[in-house]
């Protein structure tokens, strides 16, 4: 065996394709004091029975930026290495059967478009030219990559593997990690079992590299890896005469893909309902799992019509292989959230081989710099929330999560699986009154009201869903009268000690040195100037700030107040649950919040961004004069044993004014009419603070805090970009987002969100312009449209909000 060094600066657990990725990265970056421990052998669990297709194109912008940096690696791999990697750029095609389908696509390819991807829209004609051997039968379009390939990942692990051993790195197989020490948020050192006996490395860092195996390790490491080992299935035809060299065939209606490979033809499946599997025997290598072919034959009757020269062929291979799955089909990337020194790579959702690069790269800079290369919020595995690890919700979502890598990906479509973990105080409530409910971050959160005698389910598509008049009558009632929605989801974190208003000052770009009862909107910035979260503080006391975050992101915000924490004299406590969070709307707001309190809500006594205790009902709460909608407006924070009293008390007094309750995309559509910034889609820790268009929000004159430097700098040498607001002037298309932003008829970027305006009459959208030289008046002059699916329509466009743009309805 290798002797193994009794230090390192890494340990990296697991020997597939991502923990050789991760080492390569790191020794690339001059890393030489890396050891990689596998369990057996390298690429024996997962890696080694992987398909081996390499696409490009992702759902977001930065995933494609990472699975194109995947397929540009492994292009050059071989001649670094000298490992053949069986990369060939052969192209792919995916087929639409059906409007919906077709609908997706073209949508995707005018995404990929945007992010700079090589994509063609292809006819029947086309497809069948490219794919003689398919039957056409049904099939209405589909799109082309001319630069996806495939490749033998195995070898292409082992290249990696290779590459990081020419500059260093020790791996060593057979070698399982049986513990760890730690200290406080720390690991110290690495235990490894090997022939010798075990043997302690200590170490900076630690990468959880283990694949099915990444849970179990992040227990061990004190860190919540939420994942689910799945049954993944594939055949392999007996070789067929004449088979030459095909793109690699992707057919989702029909949960298939095909992959010529030697002469032969690969099957592979994403079921519409999986088969959870576990628990993972301990010696366990290069093992297949019991075939089921009850369970693929759907598959196959529809493949072998699909494919004649497959049913004509026999079948030479019949593959039943474990793969690890995660709650929503995004992998798990970077720094865990309860430790300062345990990173994450797991949980690839069969998509591990065209990732592999591209995470690797991404978690090795992180790693190098301490900071994220680029916005990864899709992938950090501080989205997870902690009963995520829970076994039954795992193996509940995972059997619906696999199926739906080929369902339509309709916007708005919601898990229907393992559903109701984390109700807010008013759910049953709501529940009574025809709430639709969908799910974040476990929440389960009023989305729509269906009217009487309507279903209470979503009837997705890709055009107006069944939702979209109940949306549009929701709205009206908080632009004209007064609408009621629940936010208790929404993450609370109170930050209170003798040091919490400088620790807060250091942390928040706005200044943090304010009246008790006064609300400030701020963000959390990096040091490129960037967004971390999009917060609102509220001053409680003189020792004491509640933090507001949005609920996806509660976990990830109170980790980035605890990392820059220090030895400040400040406790962060997690209060989420502890209030529930009424928001009263609209130009009538004022009198039903007169209706049910005592107290004085007049502008003199209680202006826009400030907070009082207020008397409601036969209770007390908290009233937060803001504003997500762009109305007058209170957010009625109330303990929950009041809190069914609290909304009993407000919808009897609104029976007299016409009150509405309202959902979560009402809120979505309100927010952007009024051009408000939605943290993950317009405002992310890639884009500037001031390009956002927050300067306001910015605090230029405090002697200190993160990001100071890049804001002055930005400042003095002008924005690169400005988010502009965009209205289609054609009132029929839909937005979502990631359609691409035209300027005088060039691609200049992508909608960072979109949703229909119903008091604008049209779709709204933002997104970011390249502006370096230009002043505002100069960006404004050109002439916009945005590609809906191949279609460019014509758009107005505006740095100051299509809805009252001087925000006066909000201070009325």
């Amino acid at each position: 065996m290798t002797d193994l060094p009794s230090q390192a600066r890494v340990v990296i657990i697991g020997g597939g394709v991502i923990g050789c990725s991760v080492a390569y990265h790191l020794t690339k970056l001059g890393w030489t004091d890396v050891v990689l421990l596998e369990r057996k052998q390298l690429t024996s669990g997962t890696t080694w029975h992987a398909a081996g297709l390499i696409a490009q194109l992702r759902a977001t912008a930065n995933m494609t930026r990472l699975a194109k940096y995947s397929q540009e690696l492994y292009g050059g791999l071989e001649a670094e290495t000298g490992v053949a990697t069986g990369f060939k750029r052969v192209g792919s095609i995916t087929v639409a059967l059906t409007e919906d389908r077709r609908e997706e696509l073209f949508r995707s390819a005018a995404m990929a478009r945007a992010f700079g991807v090589d994509i063609d829209e292809i006819g029947p004609d086309e497809i069948s030219m490219r794919y003689p051997h398919l039957n056409m039968e049904g099939v209405l379009a589909g799109v082309y990559l001319d630069k996806d390939g495939q490749g033998d990942p195995g070898n292409i692990a082992r290249a990696l593997a290779r590459g990081a051993r020419q500059r260093g790195a020790v791996i060593v197989e057979n070698t399982p990690v049986t513990g760890v020490t730690r200290s406080g948020r720390r690991v110290t050192g690495v235990t490894c079992e090997t022939s010798g006996g075990p043997v302690q490395i200590a170490c900076e860092h630690v990468v959880n590299c283990a694949g099915m195996w990444g849970a179990q390790v992040g227990r061990m490491l004190n860190t919540n890896v939420p994942l689910q080992a799945c049954e993944h299935f594939y055949i392999v035809s007996e070789p067929i005469e004449g088979l030459s060299q095909l793109p690699v065939l992707r057919v989702p209606d029909e949960c298939a893909y095909y992959k010529e490979d030697a002469g032969k033809l690969m099957l592979g499946a994403f079921e519409p309902v999986s088969k959870p599997w576990g628990p993972i025997p301990a010696n366990f290598e290069f093992d297949q799992l019991p075939e089921d072919f009850d369970h693929f034959e759907p598959i196959l009757e529809h493949a072998v019509n699909r494919m004649p020269i497959l049913g004509r062929a026999g079948i030479h291979t019949f593959f039943n292989g474990p793969e690890s799955f995660t709650p929503d089909n995004a992998y798990h990337l970077g720094l865990a959230p309860e430790m300062e020194n345990v990173w994450v790579a797991a949980g690839f959702n069969s998509i591990g081989i065209q990732s592999a690069g591209g995470a690797g790269m991404a978690l090795a800079q992180w790693m190098e710099d301490g900071a994220k290369p680029f916005d990864l919020g899709d992938v950090d595995i501080a989205r997870m929330q902690p009963f995520q690890g829970n076994a039954r919700y795992l193996r509940a979502r995972a059997t619906e999560s696999l199926g739906l890598l080929y369902a339509d990906h309709f916007p708005y479509r919601q898990k229907a699986s393992a559903r109701g973990v984390r109700r807010t105080p008013f759910h049953d409530r709501l529940a009574e009154r025809g709430a639709v409910f969908g799910e974040l971050a476990g929440w389960e959160r009023a989305n729509w009201f269906a009217g009487p005698g309507q279903e209470r389910a979503n009837a997705y598509s890709w055009s107006r869903q069944n939702f979209f008049d109940n949306v549009a009558s929701e709205l009206a009632a908080v632009r004209g009268n007064v609408g009621l929605y629940d936010m208790s989801s929404f993450g609370k974190l109170r930050v209170e000690g003798g040091d919490a208003e400088a620790f807060l000052d250091h942390v928040c770009g706005a200044d943090m040195a304010v009246p008790v009862g006064k609300i400030v909107y701020t963000q959390f910035l990096n040091a490129r100037g960037g967004v971390e979260a999009d917060v609102t503080v509220t001053r409680l006391s003189e020792t004491a700030f509640l933090v507001v975050t949005p609920a996806a992101t509660r976990l990830a915000d109170e980790t980035w107040l605890r990392r820059h924490l220090g030895d400040k004299a400040v406790v962060i406590t997690d209060v989420t649950a502890a209030e529930g969070v009424l928001a009263v709307m609209g130009p009538n707001a004022r009198k039903l919040m007169q209706a049910v309190s005592p107290n004085d809500f007049s502008n003199a006594a209680n202006p826009f961004g400030t907070a009082q205790q207020i008397e409601l009902g036969l209770g007390l709460a908290r009233a937060h004069r803001v504003s997500y909608v762009g109305e007058l407006g209170w957010e009625i924070y109330v303990g929950t044993d009041m809190a069914l009293h609290a909304f009993d008390t407000l919808i009897e007094a609104g029976e007299g004014l016409g009150l509405t309750l309202c959902g979560m995309h009402m809120m979505d559509c309100a927010r952007i009419e009024k051009g408000f910034r939605h943290f993950g889609h317009d405002i992310t820790p890639e884009d500037h603070v001031l390009e956002a268009g927050l300067g306001f929000a910015v605090g230029r004159d405090k002697p200190d805090f993160i990001g100071r430097s890049a804001v002055l700098r930005k400042k003095e040498n002008g924005l690169d970009a400005r988010l502009l607001q965009f209205k289609l002037r054609d009132a029929e298309p839909l937005l979502y987002h990631n359609e691409p932003i035209l300027r005088d008829g060039e691609i200049v970027g992508h909608l960072s969100s979109g949703a229909y305006g119903h008091h604008l009459g049209a779709a709204i959208g933002l997104g970011y312009v390249p502006c370096r030289g230009e002043s505002a008046a100069e960006v404004l002059a050109s002439t916009y449209e945005i590609d809906v699916a191949g279609v460019r329509v014509s758009a107005d466009a505006s740095l100051k909000p299509f809805h009252d743009p001087a925000g006066e309805r909000m201070r009325m």
